[in-house]
């Protein structure tokens, strides 16, 4: 079955279980592609998924919310699907998991913050049954034969780690996303004795996060943003308003640091964002000094030198809040002339066209934009080459498997694998649905099973599939025409109409030639109809939507959707 309505390779296998021991790897997301991060680790007797993330649709998906993973794998192994294990509270790493649970009451296990991220969700979704399990780096759990230990690791959201998972085959190393920062903000570096113990241990096999693989070098520490913030904040006469992700919390203790430094008040706009702030600070990642936050309502009643506004939007979203700054749709707030708005963050690929428009916006209305490479207020949360050979040579792993990126990073991080001395034939290089198994002899991709999209659209999850994109499609490029006829069924003759609907096929206040024409047509169509004896409304209807096609096409060299409403008296 392909279900919600996606289509899938005639190779599709899902293949039986062997006799034999063995170990499999799935990933259902995030290989050829920037979000939706899930990764099925399968053995014999049990079944874990690590991470279970959401991706935002592209142009082409029209009228979708967001887009999900499928979960048909899991639920056909449901009896041994024994829980959810999260590497850091990302939404491409926890945005799909109200839907998972939805289906499934398994434990989800992750790291203080990453919990509150999530338990913060779920308030919208209300699981029947909730159970999460908080762990600390250096914690192991265990659930049935699989033993998973979470390691330190740097990332531009706090309680982010790798796993060390250990199966009955051998061990498989996650990195999650990553970077080696040696002065994170938070004065931890990754754990790189941890890191190093595992990969003398012996790995099976390694998945990496590939985002930054073709970018050599390092990435840049996390304090280079404080040294660019204190320089723009230096300079900046008027107010301040900085965006970021929501859920970068060094990034957010930055920008706290330098406005008490320069003396300004901090607000927070942003569901999201004031969330991440309130969970941060209960649990210790963000130190806030006593009086620096001010309600938003408040920012008019200081001088425009003494604030800083830190908001969400860095992607340009349509309906966030700098967004909506951009355009001055938003009640609580108005970008004015001398404002400095500190862009602090890179486009997600696909995503630069938008962020564009905001920027150009932003200027529009007087503000002075610090984005891009500009002013160094952005580094990226992801290794870059130097840093993913050195974790290659920590882990020293069998077998490697790139993860997280387009298709061009995981085979330029395949490629440094292979100069770390991984055998070419050990390193894979997949996409989402192939499925990797080891065995105590061989390992090897098997077939391909359920990697595909299930788009959320409103309160619909899966309904929505190529069918319907396809038509939503059709409805934006060429509009839709609607007849309305009344017809005598026992006569064949019209009682009333026909009438015309048009919408985005011609503009009517000047389009009523062209809509005398084809009302004209459609009553000679009728007038066959009649004359022929045609009284099936389903016939009927045929010869409307294939006529009126043809003269709207022969008149404009359109090709709207025609849809025939046929009413019998």
């Amino acid at each position: 079955m392909q279900p919600n309505g996606q289509s899938y390779p005639d190779t599709l296998v899902v293949p039986a279980p062997p006799e034999e021991e063995y170990l499999r790897i799935i990933p259902l997301g995030g290989c050829g592609e920037i979000g939706r991060n899930m990764t099925v680790i399968e053995t014999n007797e049990d079944l874990i998924v690590v991470d279970c993330g959401l991706m935002f649709p592209d142009d082409e998906m029209f009228g979708v919310d967001i887009v999900i993973n499928d979960f048909s794998y899991v639920r056909e192994r449901a009896a041994k699907f024994r829980a959810l294990l999260v590497t850091h509270g990302h939404e491409d790493h926890i945005g799909g998991i109200p839907y998972l649970l939805r289906e499934f009451s398994i434990p989800v296990v992750g790291t203080p913050l990453t919990l509150a991220l999530i338990r913060a969700k779920l308030k919208e979704h209300k699981p029947a049954e909730l159970n999460l399990v908080t762990v600390n780096p250096g914690d192991t759990v265990t659930y049935g034969g699989i033993a998973t230990e979470f390691i330190h690791i740097n990332h531009s959201l706090a309680g982010a780690c790798a796993l060390a998972i250990r199966t009955p085959l051998g061990t498989v190393f996650h990195t999650g996303d990553f970077k080696f920062d040696q002065t994170p903000i938070d004065g931890k570096p990754a754990d790189f004795a941890s890191i190093a113990r595992v990969g003398q241990g012996g790995v099976l096999c390694m998945l990496a996060d590939s985002t930054n693989a073709e970018r050599p070098g390092y990435t840049l520490s996390e304090r280079i943003v404080g040294e660019a913030f204190a320089n723009i904040f230096a300079r900046a006469k008027g107010r301040i308003i900085v965006t970021s992700f929501a859920s970068n919390v060094p990034r957010i203790q930055q920008v706290v640091d330098q406005a008490q430094r320069f003396g300004r008040k901090v607000a927070f706009l942003g569901r999201s964002l004031s969330n991440v702030v309130h969970f941060a600070t209960e649990l210790g990642y963000l130190d806030i000094p006593p009086g620096m936050v001010i309600r938003l309502e408040s920012v008019d009643d200081y001088p425009a030198e003494a604030v800083v506004v830190m908001t969400t939007g860095s992607q340009g979203e349509p309906m966030s809040a700098l967004t909506r700054l951009s355009v001055r749709d938003h009640k609580k707030l108005r970008i004015v002339p001398g404002d400095t708005v500190v862009i602090s963050a890179t486009p997600i690929p696909g995503n630069e066209k938008s962020v564009s428009k905001t920027i150009n916006n932003l200027y529009r209305l007087g503000a002075t934009v610090i984005h891009g490479s500009t002013g160094m207020a952005h580094v990226s949360g992801h290794a870059s080459q130097e840093e993913l050979l050195l974790m290659l040579n920590l882990v020293r792993p069998d077998y490697f498997i790139p993860v997280h990126g387009e298709y061009r990073m995981l085979a330029t991080h395949g490629n440094l694998a292979r100069q770390t001395g991984v055998p070419g034939d050990n390193v894979f290089v997949i996409e989402n649905g192939d499925v990797i198994q080891f065995t105590k002899e061989t390992a090897d991709k098997v077939g391909r099973t359920y990697g595909g999209n299930v788009m959320v659209d409103g309160s619909g999850v899966g309904d929505v599939g190529d069918a319907i994109l396809r038509d939503r499609k059709h409805l934006a490029g060429d509009g839709i025409m609607m007849v309305v006829v009344t017809v005598d069924a026992e006569e064949a003759r019209v009682v009333a109409g026909p009438d015309l609907v048009s919408r985005g096929v011609f503009y009517l206040p000047e389009a009523g030639g062209v809509m005398d024409e084809l009302k004209a047509k459609l009553t000679q169509i009728l007038n066959d109809c009649s004359v022929e004896g045609i009284r099936d409304v389903g016939t009927v209807k045929d010869h409307i939507r294939n006529g009126l096609s043809k003269a709207i096409f022969e008149r404009s060299r359109r090709k709207p959707i025609v849809i025939p409403v046929v009413m019998e008296v």
